[in-house]
């Protein structure tokens, strides 16, 4: 049996209007437990369920992101 390794992880650069990068630092600025990963990856997870991928791995990854809880 092969050994158990971590999840794989994907660095993404992507472009956003300038508003909602603020919007996104004011939001980190007053919320010390959340991180900017932390945010991106709830928002994509919870895009996905709302749109119809119904995957037990993004349903965990969402509620893990919004709860805090790290894998």
């Amino acid at each position: 049996m092969p050994p158990a390794t971590a999840p794989a992880t994907v660095s993404l650069m992507v472009e956003i209007p300038e508003s909602l990068h603020l919007a996104i630092q004011d939001y980190l600025d007053t919320h010390e437990l959340w991180s900017q990963e932390r945010m991106m990856q709830a928002a994509i997870s919870l895009c996905l369920l709302q749109n119809g991928v119904n995957q037990s791995h993004i349903n965990s990854l969402y509620l893990d992101s919004l709860f805090g809880y790290t894998t």
